[in-house]
C-alpha cells in the first residue's frame, strides 16, 4: 500500500508533473468581489497578450474585476519602462531611484496596449504588480544548476541572484501582490534547458530557499505554457497543476518563425493564468484582510457633535444624488461620482472586431492630474460607448446644459454626446454630434452645449425634441460610423460640468463673440453650425447615428443583455 503510493509519487515528480494538494474545499479561484487595481510591466509579448483579439488578457482581467493598466517602452521616470531584462528588476525595486519609479508605477492608471477596460477605475494605488521580461531573457548562459552569483548578466546564476535580491523589498510590502511572469521561450534550443530549469527554480524553490514568510509574492510560468500544448500551470480539479515534461523547452506557439507567441498560445495562457491569479489574490488577501479593496468611503473619525447627538451617528446613508447647477459631474480625480458605478464601456456584441474602452488616464489632464480616456475601434454599422448612469434621478433640473473639455488623437473624428432619460427598462436617447477640430490634437478644446441642442434620436418617438434635464438619468459619449467606413481613435474628456441655471450668464469662453447656445473655444465649421439646428428634418440626414445608443444600457449593466435598436 504505502510503498505503491510512494512509488507513484516518485514517478509523477520525476516525470515533470507536480500536483500541489488542495485544501479540503479546493483552491479559491473566485474573482475579487470589488474592483482591484493591477498594473503589468511588459514589452511587445506582453502587449500582444493583453490585446483584444490576440491574447485577450486585458479584457479577461476586467471580466474578473481587475482594473488593468500597463507600462511599455518609454514609460515612466527616466523611461524606466524600456528596461525589463532580468537584471533590470533591481533598478525598479531595490536600486537608488526605485522610490521614484515605484511611486509612478503604483499611481499609474493609463493604458499602453489595446484592450477594452470594462470596469471603472476604483481609485487609489495599484495593488497588484505583474512584471515580465521578454523572450531574449530565455537565452540564459551557464548551467541549469548554477547557484546565485552577483557576476554576469543573462546567466542562470545571476538571474537567481537578482530574484533573491528583490525579496529584500518585497518583504517590506505585504500590502502589494507581486506576480512574477516568466519570460517566454525562444525557438532556438541552445539554452532551452537553462531557461526551463531556472523557471522551475522560481516556481518550486525560490521562496522556499529564502524562507519567505508572506503570500504577497507569486510566480506563474508563462514560459512553460508556451513550450507545448500539454504543459500547464493552472488550477485543475481544485489544485495547482504544474506540468513541465513535454517538449524540449523551445517555443511551440511561434508567429510564422518569429519568437513572439501567436494568438493560440497567448489565449491558452490567458485561460490558465486567470484562475491562477484569482488563487494568488485570494491566498494573499486572506493573509492581509485589512487591505482588502472596498468601495465604501464613509469611514471617518467621529467628531464631538456626533457624540453629543447620537442620532447623527447612525449608519451612513447613500450620498445625495444632487449635482448643483454649475457644479461638477466628474473631474476624473476622485473615483466614481456619487450614486453611480462610474464610467462603463459598452460595444456592439454582434460585431466582434468592434472594441471600446474607457477609464481614468493619469498621464493626460486639462486640470488636475487625470482625465477620462476613451479608446474606440468601430466597424461599419456598429457602435461603442462610454456611459455614466445614476442610481436615482440626479437634480439636473434648473441647469442650462453640459460643458466639458476634450482632446483627440486626430482631427475629424466623430463622436456623440448623449443624455439618457426614462427608466432602466426603457431608455430614451438624446444626442449631439461633434467632429473633433485640429486644435484638439495638440491641446484642449472647451465645449458648452445647451440642453435644447441635445435632441431625441430619429428612431424614437418625438424625434428632434430637446432633452428635459428633469428626466436625465445618465450621460454618455458614443461612437459609430458612416457606411462602409470604420471609426477609430482616442478622445480624452475632462471637467464635465453643468452649466448654470436658466437665466444666468453662461460660462465665459475664449470665443465670446459667439452667441449661446454655441460657445466653443474655436470657430465652428459650417458643418457644426448646421448641427446647432435642432430640427430633426434638417439634422437627422447629416448626423451619425449616436453609436446606436438607443440601448437599455442600465439593463446591459444589470443583466448583461444588449438590446440594440437599428436605425430606420
Amino acid at each position: 500500500g504505502r510503498g505503491v503510493v510512494f512509488l507513484i509519487v516518485i514517478l509523477i515528480l520525476t516525470a515533470g508533473i507536480r500536483i500541489i494538494p488542495a485544501n479540503a474545499q479546493g483552491e479559491d479561484t473566485t474573482p475579487p468581489a470589488n474592483p482591484v487595481k493591477l498594473i503589468f510591466i511588459h514589452h511587445s509579448c506582453g502587449e500582444n497578450w493583453l490585446t483584444d483579439g490576440h491574447g485577450n488578457l486585458g479584457r479577461t482581467l476586467g471580466e474578473n474585476n481587475y482594473f488593468t493598466s500597463d507600462t511599455n517602452y518609454g514609460w515612466g521616470p527616466d523611461s524606466i519602462g524600456d528596461n525589463t531584462d532580468i537584471p533590470n528588476w533591481t533598478q525598479w525595486f531595490t536600486g537608488p531611484e526605485s522610490g521614484r519609479y515605484l511611486e509612478a508605477l503604483y499611481n499609474e492608471s493609463g493604458q499602453n496596449s489595446s484592450y477594452m477596460r470594462t470596469i471603472p477605475d476604483p481609485g487609489g494605488e495599484n495593488q497588484i504588480v505583474m512584471f515580465k521580461s521578454c523572450f531574449p531573457n530565455s537565452n540564459l548562459e551557464g548551467n541549469p544548476g548554477d547557484p546565485p552569483s552577483d557576476q554576469g548578466w543573462l546567466t542562470v546564476g545571476h538571474a537567481k541572484y537578482v530574484y533573491n535580491d528583490l525579496l529584500t523589498y518585497f518583504s517590506t510590502r505585504p500590502d502589494k501582490l507581486l506576480v512574477v511572469i516568466t519570460a517566454p521561450p525562444v525557438q532556438d534550443s541552445a539554452y532551452a534547458s537553462n531557461a526551463r530549469a531556472f523557471n522551475q527554480w522560481l516556481v518550486n524553490d525560490w521562496l522556499a530557499e529564502n524562507d519567505y514568510p508572506h503570500n504577497n509574492v507569486a510566480v506563474w510560468d508563462f514560459h512553460n505554457i508556451l513550450t507545448h500544448p500539454d504543459n500547464h500551470h493552472r488550477i485543475q480539479n481544485g489544485a495547482v497543476e504544474y506540468v513541465t515534461n513535454h517538449g524540449d523547452g523551445t517555443l511551440h506557439y511561434d508567429t510564422g518563425g518569429d519568437n513572439h507567441p501567436n494568438p493560440e498560445g497567448n489565449q491558452k495562457a490567458t485561460l490558465e493564468y486567470i484562475s491562477m491569479l484569482n488563487y494568488f489574490y485570494n491566498r494573499w488577501i486572506n493573509e492581509v484582510p485589512e487591505i482588502a479593496p472596498s468601495t465604501e468611503t464613509e469611514e471617518q473619525t467621529p467628531v464631538e457633535e456626533d457624540q453629543e447627538n447620537p442620532e447623527e451617528s447612525q449608519p451612513p446613508q447613500p450620498a445625495p444624488q444632487n449635482v448643483a447647477a454649475g457644479g461638477t459631474i466628474d473631474d476624473f480625480e476622485s473615483g466614481a461620482p456619487s450614486g453611480t458605478n462610474g464610467w462603463e464601456a459598452f460595444s456592439d456584441t454582434g460585431s466582434p472586431d468592434t472594441t471600446g474602452s474607457c477609464g481614468v488616464d493619469s498621464s493626460v489632464a486639462q486640470a488636475g492630474t487625470s482625465s477620462l480616456r476613451i479608446d474606440f475601434y468601430v466597424e461599419p454599422e456598429s457602435w461603442a460607448a462610454c456611459a455614466l448612469f445614476y442610481d436615482q434621478t440626479p437634480a439636473f433640473s434648473g441647469t442650462r446644459g453640459l460643458a466639458f473639455d476634450y482632446r483627440s488623437s486626430a482631427s475629424a473624428q466623430i463622436f456623440d454626446v448623449n443624455a439618457h432619460g426614462g427608466s432602466p427598462e426603457s431608455r430614451s436617447t438624446y444626442y449631439y454630434t461633434i467632429e473633433t477640430v485640429p486644435d484638439s490634437v495638440d491641446g484642449w478644446v472647451h465645449l458648452e452645449l445647451a440642453w435644447d441642442q441635445i435632441v431625441r434620436v430619429d428612431w424614437e418617438e418625438n424625434p428632434g425634441t430637446p432633452v428635459d434635464p428633469v428626466d436625465i438619468r445618465g450621460v454618455a459619449f458614443s461612437f459609430n460610423t458612416y457606411p462602409d467606413t470604420p471609426n477609430l481613435g482616442t478622445i480624452w474628456i475632462d471637467n464635465l460640468t453643468l452649466l448654470g441655471a436658466e437665466g444666468e450668464e453662461a460660462a465665459i469662453t475664449e470665443s465670446e463673440e459667439e452667441t449661446p447656445p454655441q460657445a466653443e473655444e474655436t470657430a465652428p465649421t459650417p458643418e457644426e453650425e448646421t448641427q446647432l439646428k435642432t430640427e430633426s428634418e434638417e439634422s437627422a440626414g447629416r448626423r451619425l447615428c449616436p453609436g446606436s445608443m438607443a440601448l437599455s444600457l442600465m439593463t446591459v449593466a444589470l443583466a448583461g443583455v444588449v438590446f440594440l435598436r437599428k436605425r430606420r
